[in-house]
């Protein structure tokens, strides 16, 4: 297929880039190579004058449509986002073409006297999600841009849903050993804290570390993240996820309650075996390995590690496993291993690359998807159950009415969702998350 979809840049525009931040003379080109757009299986179309275009997403591109699909196709210029002053790093393969598929291609950038090459640079877009996106003038080059990308890239690198799922566990779970009114107090508030902090440096060390060691197949399943897609350099994530560990693990240490500290202790082995590849570890090639480590943490280390440094350090009790946390435990149970199982489902094609043996792997994603809506409807059946058993009227009410929308909604949008499209399947995982947040605001009301 002879192709060339190019866009020149005016002189009001100009490429913005990663600090350093080079000067370019304008003008300057960029095009997509005949070979990648054949990789991209693009259509013979050409781009008009456009100007680059700055997605909230964090990265660059130009925008086209393929017609005989329902997704948008975003040319992404990924690389733009990158260029560094010396011409050398421009050489830097983030996908090869060889591992890339129809769907999602990354970049592979050469230069020839200021002629930007993207050999293949193909995204698929949920049709439905508004994309919005913003001209970028030739005056945009400020300290407060290079703050925002670097922030930008962080928050990615954090992987924000597990950040709110950790902060919305503990606090969920931190409210059940509240015995009464009093105890919303001062010591509560330090307590709280000294939870939330060290476990989100612990939170940010775990997918880190995950991300270091899948730079990889990130190239292939995720490339929106700043380790694959060249935002970060090696150092910067082994510094990040360095200083992450050591503060976590120092301010346990520090604040003095045990069942926080073998929350964070707990946190760091299975995190650290999870992914670091040494001789009888990187524990997530296993499947059943995998789904463990998962269930350990999100299960039982928030459920009874984060309630008991409530309950015994914050308010000096005794140790008592009551009704709702059992349940808070059982529950997420399901839902971990609902959240293991399903994460794998969109990466599959990378996970097979580079030998990963997840669910999705051996048993094939279709048949992983409706196990894990089966379970989750299982489990919203057992709450219900629960729920009617309770003393007090309006938490029996909550409990079953709430559960009830839940296992509904989920349904619905387990049956709309197109198990085809890679896009689709990743935001339904997404909605898979706002589930399990949805749930941590239900267990604080069971009696």
């Amino acid at each position: 297929m002879a192709f060339c979809a190019s866009t020149r840049l005016s002189s009001s525009h100009r490429l913005i880039c990663g600090s350093p931040r080079p000067t370019l003379s304008t003008p300057r080109s960029i095009s997509m190579d005949p070979i990648g757009a054949t990789l991209c299986n693009l259509p013979s179309v050409s781009f008009p004058n456009l100007p680059i275009v700055r997605h909230k997403q964090g990265y660059w591109s130009v925008i086209g449509k393929r017609d005989h699909l329902q997704d948008k196709l975003i040319c992404s210029l990924f690389v733009v986002r990158r260029i560094r002053a010396h011409y050398g790093d421009l050489k830097k393969k983030h996908l090869t073409s060889e591992k890339g598929t129809q769907e999602q291609r990354m970049v592979n950038l050469s230069t020839r006297s200021g002629h930007f090459t993207v050999l293949a640079a193909a995204r698929p877009v949920n049709n439905e999600q508004a994309f919005p996106v913003e001209s970028v003038p030739a005056d945009a080059d400020t300290v407060l841009e290079t703050l925002t990308g670097w922030l930008d890239a962080f928050c990615r690198f954090s992987r924000p849903h597990t950040i709110i799922g950790t902060v919305v566990g503990i606090i969920s779970v931190s409210l059940l050993a509240i015995q009464s009114l009093s105890d919303f107090s001062s010591a509560f508030s330090v307590g709280l804290i000294q939870a939330l902090i060290p476990a989100l440096c612990m939170n940010i060390y775990i997918v880190g570390l995950n991300q270091i060691y899948d730079i990889d197949i990130d190239k292939v399943n995720k490339p929106y993240l700043p380790l694959a897609s060249g935002e970060y350099s090696l150092t910067t994530g082994i510094a990040i996820v360095t200083i992450s560990a050591v503060l976590s693990l120092g301010m346990g240490i520090l604040i003095g309650s045990r069942p926080l500290l073998w929350a964070l202790s707990i946190s760091f082995v299975l995190g650290t075996a999870y992914s670091t590849e040494l001789p009888f570890l990187r524990w997530k090639r296993s499947a059943v390995a995998a789904a463990g480590c998962i269930l350990c943490v999100r299960a039982f280390v928030v459920q009874l590690a984060f309630y008991l440094h409530m309950q015994e350090f914050v308010f000096g009790r005794a140790a008592a496993l009551t009704r709702p946390v059992l349940f808070a435990t059982t529950f997420m149970c399901f839902f971990s291993v609902v959240i293991a199982l399903f994460k794998d489902i969109p990466d599959v094609e990378g996970d097979q690359l580079y030998g990963i043996q997840s669910f999705s792997v051996a048993i094939g994603q279709y048949q992983v998807y409706w196990l894990c809506i089966y379970l989750l409807e299982v489990a919203y059946g057992v709450a219900m159950v629960v729920g009617i058993t309770s003393q007090v009227p309006w938490r029996r009410f909550i409990m079953v009415i709430g559960h009830a929308v839940l296992a509904i909604v989920l349904w619905l949008g387990a049956r709309r969702t197109d198990f085809k499209s890679k896009a689709a399947m990743t935001s339904f995982y997404m909605f898979v998350w706002k589930l399990f947040y949805a749930e941590y605001l239900l267990i604080p009301l069971m009696g």
